[in-house]
């Protein structure tokens, strides 16, 4: 992994962005914080993303989707069955959860719920996040013999599930309702068999 200093400036801003609003939202994240965060001045900030805050928000929407998008690709390659592939992401969204001291949940919940309905740009960029995240899923399951509409529907609750339960584990402090939701959605999986 590369230091900060080896990632450009724009890169550092983003990234900067995403964590902050991940852990506090979009309303609580100015951009004076961002900047001190990314190592980066208030003038870099305004230069790379002249739209302002909105404009560095959907940025960071997009860096957190990537990033989630990575976690769960590597996952659903590594693990062949299907429904086992879902009880080991759950297990490692528990583990990441757990290891960030039940700071960081999903990259863009927080964010999302904040301006559903006040920021069409992101909320546009959140529902691309989430269309991406079911795709991923759904691909998956086609591969292993559902059929399409089946896999879409199935690719819903689980990234529907998942990010509830990220939420309640975030909330109590516990992988317990990754790790049910996990077991559950295998089991819903299979029961498609």
């Amino acid at each position: 992994m590369r230091t900060t200093h080896e990632i450009g400036t724009k890169e550092r801003i983003v990234r900067a962005t995403s964590r902050l609003m991940q852990r506090q939202g979009y309303e609580a994240t100015g951009l004076k914080q961002i900047s001190q965060e990314a190592q980066a001045t208030l003038g870099s900030v305004y230069h790379f993303f002249p739209g302002g805050k909105t404009e560095l928000a959907v940025a960071a929407i997009h860096h957190g989707d990537r990033e989630f998008a990575d976690l769960l690709r590597a996952v659903l390659e590594r693990v062949d069955d299907p429904a086992e592939a879902i009880i080991a992401c759950a297990d490692e969204l528990a583990e990441g959860l757990r290891d960030s001291g039940w700071l960081d949940g999903c990259p863009i919940t927080t964010t999302a719920l904040e301006n559903a309905g006040r920021v069409p740009d992101i909320q546009r960029a959140a529902e691309q996040a989430f269309a991406n995240w079911r795709g991923l899923v759904s691909d998956k399951l086609h591969r292993s013999g559902f059929p399409e509409d089946v896999a879409c529907d199935l690719a819903h609750t689980v990234i529907n599930t998942l990010e509830g339960a990220e939420m309640s584990a975030q909330v109590s402090r516990s992988e317990t309702p990754l790790q049910l939701a996990g077991r559950h959605l295998a089991r819903l999986v299979n029961s498609y068999r």
